[in-house]
């Protein structure tokens, strides 16, 4: 949780939550839902493959395979979704779907059996120190260094192996790893796909699927405040704002720095603030960073440069310095409040929003500072939003 906020921001906060049903979750629930159905079958046998994880990535709607290899998920929002498959045995398989309208959608899957692959970098035998201190530098970087992070537990830490070199570290794991986050209240099945890091830069691939938790009155109530808490000043709020228009509404301030270069990044997609140069400008006009789509309800982020983006509503921990310092001796000169403060830019060109706030590419957008900050531990479902 972050540090106590002045009155007048905690004064606002509520506020503003007063604001989100009507202004920005109204347009979850305006196109219905769809039922994705389909079959699960081996590659080169045709076999049915039965107990195969289905899920929304990112989110709590999933299912598995029953004896015949088939599958039903229901009640799954129009718009962008990414559709992941995955079983123990075999290579895991994700479709990344903008559904349009309600109905039925048919989508099978043939998977490929996994091939083992001995690798002489794994570090393979029992758990020693070396295993331990890999353990510990993966769940840093994975699971995140903010106060949520420290209330997040890896139950499964055995099925993880480590490469040896620490400048080009890489995590893998043989069965999906299992959290469980006190601090939000969801156990989490993450599909970890991919997981390298040097000293600048992280970077993962993989999929999680949440199961909220069951507490106490007092621990869903903290829960509760919590998710408000981690939702305020994201990412996702910052895309829902965006499409409703309410971007200062929302306690945002956007400004564009036309002349960066996202080349120059130090730590893609991960990472602290990077050095930008040239002269930034106000965002006073939206359209000049987002243009409605051609298909209705979906718009497109266009922009050269970097946006910078400053969530007013909340300001930066001591925290966050501390994982900066660990990237750079530079732990900014701090006078008076400094709000959270984040940076984002478009590497593969114009990023296609929905009107859940989903960006259709799940990778078309990369962000540093305090988006990248927040990692797994600060995750929350996708259709969340703050009752």
């Amino acid at each position: 949780m972050l540090p106590r906020y002045a009155l007048g921001l905690i004064l606002t906060s509520l506020l503003l939550l007063g604001l989100l049903p009507t202004d920005l979750l109204a347009q979850q629930t305006r196109a219905g839902t769809a039922t994705l159905v389909g079959t699960v079958t081996d590659a080169d046998t045709g076999e049915p493959l039965e107990s195969v994880n289905v899920f929304i990535a990112g989110s709590q709607r999933g299912t598995a395979t029953d004896a015949s290899g088939r599958y039903r998920l229901e009640r799954v929002p129009l718009g962008a979704q990414r559709l992941f498959v995955s079983r123990v045995g075999y290579n895991a398989e994700a479709r990344n779907l903008n559904l349009r309208e309600a109905g039925i959608e048919l989508l099978d899957f043939e998977l490929q059996e996994a091939e083992v692959e001995l690798d002489e970098t794994i570090v393979t035998a029992e758990r020693d120190d070396d295993w331990l201190e890999r353990l510990q530098r993966f769940k840093r970087l994975f699971i995140g260094e903010t106060p949520n992070a420290a209330e997040t537990e890896l139950l499964n830490p055995e099925v993880l192996d480590f490469s040896q070199s620490l400048t080009n570290f890489r995590a893998f794991a043989d069965e999906p790893l299992e959290l469980e986050n006190q601090a939000l209240g969801y156990r989490l099945t993450y599909f970890l796909e991919d997981f390298e890091a040097t000293r600048t830069r992280t970077r993962w691939d993989g999929e999680p699927l949440f199961e909220p938790m069951q507490g106490t009155p007092e621990e869903e109530a903290r829960w509760r405040e919590n998710r408000r808490e981690a939702f305020l000043g994201s990412f996702h709020h910052l895309m829902l704002a965006l499409i409703s228009g309410r971007v200062e509404g929302q306690q945002f301030r956007l400004f564009l720095r036309p002349g960066a270069q996202p080349t120059a990044m130090g730590d893609a997609p991960f990472g602290p603030p990077p050095q930008l140069s040239g002269q930034r400008y106000p965002v006073d006009d939206l359209s000049e960073i987002m243009e409605p789509a051609e298909a209705a309800e979906e718009w497109t982020l266009d922009f050269r440069g970097v946006v910078e983006i400053a969530y007013m509503g909340a300001e930066e921990s001591e925290a966050y310095y501390e994982w900066i310092a660990q990237y750079s001796n530079d732990r900014r000169i701090r006078t008076g409040s400094r709000f959270q403060t984040s940076q984002i830019w478009l590497e593969r060109g114009p990023a296609t929003i929905d009107y859940k706030g989903d960006i259709v590419d799940p990778y078309g957008v990369t962000r540093s500072g305090y988006f990248a900050y927040k990692r797994i531990a600060d995750q929350l479902p996708k259709e969340y939003r703050p009752n």
